[in-house]
């Protein structure tokens, strides 16, 4: 028997909520949560835990990517365009 390690919704949350950001609702609802008011610590600690995600060997489920991707990455590119200028 095969065991897989997979990321799914109630995980992302899980982690995210460990980085001390209020969330709730699916994956997306908390990305687009997770992302609005970030400072340069959460936002350090946002990045941290993507790329953890992107390089670990756990399966992400395809709703979980497609809100890190869509919701969680664009909102990290925005604050560091907005910290430059």
């Amino acid at each position: 028997m095969m065991h897989a390690d997979l990321i799914d919704e109630q995980d992302l949350l899980g982690q995210l909520r460990a980085l001390g950001f209020e969330v709730s609702g699916n994956a997306e609802q908390a990305c687009t949560a997770a992302v609005c008011g970030l400072n340069e610590t959460n936002a350090r600690a946002l990045k941290g835990m993507v790329e953890k995600l992107y390089t670990g060997s756990a399966t992400i489920l395809p709703a979980v990517r497609q809100a890190i991707d869509q919701q969680l990455l664009p909102g990290l590119m925005a604050f560091k365009q907005k910290q430059l200028h």
